[in-house]
């Protein structure tokens, strides 16, 4: 009953003939894409131009210049077969202004903004065994990035930034990789309501692996490559209805091509509805769409105003559907 009432009043039905897996899950730092928070992934990750709300630059380096007050994000995700995925971060803007104007209503010069982040992921209660079929105990697996995103507001319209991103991945006992991957974006306010971005996501992340502290003489050397990503993207604001819509074209190295919709409705006051449409293929029409919802509630308490997000978003090959959790702080 759950799906049928959010495919009826948040998306539209879409019908695949056997569906496959996207090339693109199976690609190394899978982790790093299944998106950042409810609020995102509620909108489908389509965030990459929206400079509204709580911002954080996984999805666009430029738009920490934008947000308003200081925002702390925290999420967790309730996923099966043992997986687990885990977000924080915070995003602060800095405004600069004329030494020449000393006026009350004065208007900034220019901004910039930083905006921190860690994403968690891994799986736990792997059946460990020996060559002879053995139990030797449960493993584990953690996979981590650390984000550090820089913007600058240049004018009213454009935002350029710049994000760092650290990758740390523990495998197996003495077996770990790191990368250092870096994020560029753009963002240009083409009106008031119209928003457009260009981001190039994952440039030189990769994996490098060396299995000889397990295997001795016989272990090897290997380098696994993220898929390098290249997105554009649209948002639309209408304050007069409340109503956020954004819209999303990624593009790999491997010319896998997604498309991906979100929109976030704020019902009243400071309550907002969120549904959305991830992993549209235009390259493989097989593969199975991603649709998901959220919503969010949000009240003041002393000088913070305290929010609470939740997020949906529909696995098709698991036991049970993604549920992200989430809570906000603007101080």
């Amino acid at each position: 009953m759950k799906r049928v009432l959010i495919f009826l009043f948040l998306i539209p039905v879409y019908i695949y003939p056997q569906p496959q897996f996207s090339s693109l899950a199976s690609m190394p730092g899978s982790f790093s894409r299944m998106g950042f928070g409810p609020r995102g992934i509620g909108m489908a990750n389509a965030m990459s131009a929206v400079t509204e709300g709580n911002l954080v630059s996984y999805y666009n380096p430029a738009v920490a210049a934008f947000q308003e007050k200081n925002s702390f994000q925290a999420g967790y995700s309730f996923l099966s077969l043992d997986r687990s995925l885990n977000f924080l971060s915070f995003t602060r803007r800095f405004d600069f202004y004329s030494s020449k104007d000393t006026s009350i209503n004065r208007v900034p010069r220019s901004s910039a903004g930083i905006s921190i982040g860690i994403i968690n992921a891994g799986v736990s209660k792997i059946d460990g065994r020996d060559n002879q079929g053995f139990a030797t105990g449960e493993l584990s697996t953690s996979e981590n990035q650390i984000f550090l995103g820089l913007s600058n507001r240049f004018s009213r319209k454009l935002a350029i930034g710049v994000a760092a991103k650290f990758y740390y991945y523990k495998l197996f006992e003495d077996i770990s990789s790191t990368s250092l991957g870096f994020d560029i974006g753009a963002l240009y306010r083409l009106s008031e309501y119209l928003n457009l971005s260009v981001v190039l996501a994952d440039i030189n992340s990769q994996y490098k692996w060396d299995s000889s502290p397990v295997y001795g003489r016989d272990g090897t050397t290997s380098q696994d490559k993220f898929p390098f990503l290249k997105k554009f993207g649209a948002s639309y604001l209408n304050k007069n209805i409340g109503l956020l819509a954004s819209a999303e074209l990624m593009l790999t190295d491997g010319q896998v091509t997604i498309l991906r919709f979100g929109a976030e409705y704020n019902v009243f006051d400071r309550l907002f509805l969120r549904g959305g449409i991830d992993q549209i293929s235009l390259s493989n029409p097989d593969w199975p769409a991603k649709p998901s919802a959220g919503l969010s509630f949000s009240r003041e308490i002393g000088n913070f105003l305290v929010g609470f997000d939740y997020a949906f978003m529909i696995e098709q090959y698991s036991t049970m559907d993604r549920h992200i959790i989430g809570l906000n702080l603007i101080f």
